[in-house]
């Protein structure tokens, strides 16, 4: 990682502003979808001098990329040398190439990202994720611990005993993990008399789902790992989109940006900056990019952030973990939720073994929303859980007791990478 992390913010914005004109000369000049896009705008980025001036450029949606997938490439494809695919949350999975330098610049933002969790070449580190069915995440965290020099234990997703027999063998001191995966550990362990709490593991980078609020404590989720295993655990952010990952330190405030690989707003409704502290959702133009150039994206992930300097003594601005996506807001009986919100309640309630959530548009055009339950859960709790959710959201979804075995068909669908606790069929 650079020692930009350190220096001025104003040497930082410096360099990221020089970084991102760079950006915007590569696109408009290779990039099919941009050159069209810009030049039916008579838009020069050559002109561009201020950010007054960059955010009257337009907006790349998932639709966009989503329809036009092949008009992004930006090299001849015969340079692409990886071909990965996003998870398609939200719509159809759109697929993405990196060639020589998009894989150096996805190995330098890992190394950064390993290196801001305090991972050191003597490190043993365990990637408890998959690095294939064109999943960017594991090839990532693969190439950035190589540049580091750490070692890596490359067990794949799921098998707890793997897991377990791995950290026994090779002194694991990290775990690359969703955190949902890493309670399922843990369950596994006590329910099999592994002693996991006198193993090597000292600490875990969490991925895929926020174990973190906006204020920065431990959400649920994150609570409940912690409470069972006294291990440090990192929250981090990332999509394959922009190819690029923001990683909590050691002060666990925030995950950092890495401002050389990626340019960051967050915005309101009407498509102005927030201040920080605010909601709003997360655009970015990633920098350094040549295979898929990305211009001011919008991520759909409504977070807050902060540009106050890190006790760490890093000067970045760091990303809150996501509130929620915007298209999956919903409005329940006047009340504006996100899906997140119900996890959190879910996760933290006792006797729930296993669920699923569910939105759908009632005949009025109003939200419903359904919380699936296993059939497990006690009757004697359900009004109690009821009673927790009036409390905690001011409204209340329809409760439902189902089969464990649906729930799991609904949670992890044929094909998932990972489990998906929210189902919007709105």
């Amino acid at each position: 990682m650079s020692n930009l992390h350190k220096a001025s913010i104003e040497e930082i914005k410096q360099v990221q502003w020089l970084q991102l004109k760079k950006q915007l000369a590569y696109l408009q000049l290779n990039s099919p979808f941009y050159t069209e896009l810009l030049d039916h705008r008579n838009v020069n980025v050559q002109n561009i001098q201020s950010y007054e001036d960059f955010k009257k450029l337009p907006i790349t949606t998932k639709e966009d990329l989503q329809q036009s997938n092949d008009r992004f490439y930006a090299v001849p494809r015969h340079e692409v040398i990886d071909y990965v695919t996003t998870s398609g949350t939200l719509g159809s999975p759109v697929s993405m190439g990196l060639n020589d330098a998009d894989l150096e610049r996805l190995t330098t933002n890992e190394f950064g990202s390993f290196k801001l969790a305090g991972v050191e070449k003597e490190d043993i580190v365990q990637i408890t994720t998959t690095l294939d069915r064109r999943f960017m995440a594991g090839l990532a965290y693969f190439l950035g611990l190589r540049k580091l020099g750490a070692g890596i234990i490359r067990t794949g997703s799921g098998l707890p005993q793997l897991q377990w027999d791995s950290i026994e063998r090779f002194k694991a001191k990290y775990l690359v993990a969703v955190p949902s995966f890493l309670l399922k550990m843990l369950l596994y362990a006590k329910e099999n008399n592994i002693d996991f709490k006198n193993t090597s593991v000292k600490a875990a980078i969490c991925i895929g789902e926020p174990i973190r609020g906006v204020d920065y404590s431990l959400n649920a989720l994150g609570s409940r790992i912690s409470e069972l295993w006294d291990i440090e655990l990192f929250s981090t952010y990332a999509s394959t989109e922009m190819a690029t990952a923001f990683t909590e330190c050691e002060v666990h405030k925030g995950n950092h940006i890495q401002p050389e690989l990626i340019f960051t707003e967050i915005l309101d409704l009407e498509g102005n900056p927030v201040q920080p502290g605010e909601i709003g959702e997360l655009v970015v133009t990633p920098l350094q990019s040549q295979t898929m150039p990305l211009l001011r994206f919008a991520t759909g992930d409504m977070l807050t952030y902060t540009n106050a300097p890190c006790a760490c003594g890093r000067n970045t601005e760091r990303l809150s973990s996501v509130v929620g996506r915007k298209k999956q807001m919903i409005k329940l009986k006047g009340t504006s939720i996100y899906p997140q919100n119900v996890i959190e309640i879910l996760t933290n309630f006792e006797g729930i073994e296993t669920f699923v959530i569910e939105a759908r548009r009632g005949e009025l055009g109003t939200d419903l929303l359904t919380v699936k339950v296993a059939d497990s859960f006690p009757l004697d709790r359900v009004k109690v859980l009821i009673e927790h959710f009036k409390s905690r959201l001011q409204v209340t979804p329809d409760l439902q007791l189902v089969k464990k075995e649906e729930i799991e068909i609904l949670r992890i669908p044929e094909g998932s990478r990972k489990p998906q606790y929210f189902r919007d069929y709105r």
